[in-house]
């Protein structure tokens, strides 16, 4: 059976979805393994390391994709007018696609896939279950995209982030602000206490708050019945009402003005990120300060966030609005991308078939797949298909 790796075509992505390693162990479960040229590139990883670990390297995507039954993706395949190559027409009709494939946000996706007849895996609709863990791309690059946040808005900011006392004077411990504890969230408070900050942080979730105290951060937000409802059974963050954000605006507020370094990190499944940094908030900081944006790609939380651009507000505040964080620390993004894949085929993998096999009344095949049979399957989105 052969499994093609494709180049990422859409912009500003650096990242593959496989990596030599897992090629290898690919391979080691029957499947022949075929990479376009330069697919690791943006990840350092040679096309003469793809061959050494057994892969085939071919020149271009239809080389790739023909008698292609498995098609490992990082972002959407592209359709007719999206870029140069039509990755979509090239996929044969019946293989299966895996990838981070983002249809709820953009459902005419699904119902090509299922016109094509392409059986396709979104695997940021995997349920968040103990078994799904080691498969959960979310959380994988959600990890990498905090540590990143951190690493730029220490960059950015003109102080240091510890306390330096030398004979010259001291220069206090820069007061990092964390909004949203979810994984990006708490590794963002991990990192800017590793390097010395003094950090507090929001979020909505009931249980965030005792997350963020046990990482040596102080907790900052209003609580009332709404929030301690904020959690689905996934473990998302749910959407909640007007009210409640103009009333958790006013305690953060506070912690806003005093922070030299905020870090936006709330995002919710399949919709625009909530608004929780207003443009009022940023003019309360000193010129300096930072604001890092990981929810760009949503909209962003900052109110004054320009997705894909990096800014200075009139008031001397600097806002990061780099879209695809994780993408930002390409290597270590493909590696854990990588992994999480190989998971997930070798969780439903046939050996005696060498094939993968997806039972839908698997709460994990049932949760990722967009398409079966032609037809698109997702509870999220056939409703809206049939329609």
């Amino acid at each position: 059976m052969r499994l093609a790796v494709l180049k990422e075509r859409r912009a500003g992505e650096t990242r593959v979805a496989a990596t030599p390693e897992t090629a290898r162990k690919l391979m080691d479960l029957g499947l022949g393994v075929v990479v376009e040229t330069g697919a690791g590139a943006g990840s350092g990883l040679t096309d003469a390391a793809y061959r050494e670990a057994g892969a085939e390297i071919v020149p271009d995507a239809a080389a790739a994709l023909a008698g292609a039954k498995v098609v490992l993706k990082v972002r959407a395949p592209l359709g007719t007018g999206e870029g140069e190559v039509d990755e979509l027409a090239l996929i044969p009709r019946g293989a299966l696609l895996i990838g981070t494939l983002e249809a709820v946000a953009n459902p005419r996706r699904a119902q090509a896939y299922a016109e094509l007849g392409i059986e396709a895996c979104s695997m940021e609709l995997l349920p968040r279950i103990t078994r799904a863990q080691s498969m959960d791309v979310l959380s994988s690059q959600a990890n990498l995209a905090g540590y990143r946040a951190v690493i730029e808005g220490a960059a950015a900011f003109d102080k240091g982030f510890p306390m330096l006392m030398t004979a010259a004077g001291t220069i206090p411990a820069a007061n990092v602000f964390i909004m949203g504890a979810g994984v990006a969230g708490l590794q963002a408070i991990a990192t800017a206490r590793r390097l010395g900050g003094r950090v507090s942080a929001t979020d909505v979730r009931p249980a965030a708050k005792e997350e963020i105290k046990s990482l040596g951060a102080a907790f900052v937000g209003y609580e009332d019945e709404e929030s301690r409802a904020a959690q689905t059974a996934g473990g998302y963050a749910k959407q909640l009402s007007p009210e409640f954000y103009a009333r958790q605006a006013e305690v953060i507020a506070a912690a806003v003005a005093k922070a030299d370094v905020v870090v936006c990190t709330a995002l919710v499944q399949g919709r625009r990120a909530p608004t929780l940094l207003t443009a009022a908030m940023v003019e309360s900081m000193r010129p300096g300060s930072v604001v890092v944006d990981i929810a760009a790609d949503a909209g962003g939380n900052c109110a004054l966030t320009k997705p894909g651009e990096a800014i200075v507000t009139e008031g001397g505040v600097k806002i990061l609005g780099h879209t695809n964080w994780p993408g930002r620390i390409p290597a270590a993004a493909s590696a854990l991308y990588a992994r999480n894949l190989l998971t997930f085929l070798s969780t439903f993998w046939d050996r005696e078939a060498k094939a993968p096999k997806l039972p839908q009344e698997d709460e994990i095949v049932r949760g990722v797949t967009l398409t079966r049979g032609g037809a698109v399957v997702h509870p999220q989105l056939a409703t809206a298909a049939a329609a």
